[in-house]
């Protein structure tokens, strides 16, 4: 195994752990993993489609539906047809949503301090430079794939 293969699998297991650290800390809340990724993603760009979020989470369109169907049980999202297209259905956040972000933003604190303890500021820019180019480097492999 080259060192490049083993910072592969080390990123692989960081997020992996990561995300189990904080489903656990925000066990209480009730959510699941994809509904509070959901959350998440609709506080950076609230009004997405269905579609769209299914393409952010890398999930099939069904899981999402089913993952809103509860999140609007919940009274945490809620549908909404698109202006531009009757086809489309938009989800939007509910006031309840915006009451557990201070719940997910300290635990998300918690774990970032505990993640990033030992490491200067530099060391987070220079980590966050290689990262970047890493993703540009890879960005094209979807098209590189799908010509296969």
């Amino acid at each position: 195994m080259t060192d490049r293969d083993e910072i592969v699998f080390r990123m692989e297991e960081i997020t992996r752990t990561l995300r189990q650290a904080f489903e656990r800390r925000i066990a209480q809340s009730g959510l699941t993993r994809t509904q509070w990724r959901m959350l998440a993603y609709l506080l950076r760009c609230e009004g997405v489609s269905q579609s769209e979020l299914a393409r952010l989470l890398d999930l099939e369109r069904a899981t999402i539906g089913q993952a809103i169907d509860r999140l609007e049980d919940q009274q945490l999202v809620e549908r909404r047809p698109c202006p531009t297209d009757r086809r489309v259905w938009e989800v939007h956040l509910l006031p309840a949503a915006y009451d557990l972000v201070p719940l997910l933003r300290k635990e998300a604190d918690w774990l970032h301090e505990l993640t990033w303890n030992g490491l200067t500021n530099a060391d987070v820019a220079a980590l966050k430079t290689m990262l970047d180019r890493i993703a540009t480097n890879i960005s094209s492999l979807p098209e590189v794939l799908e010509q296969d």
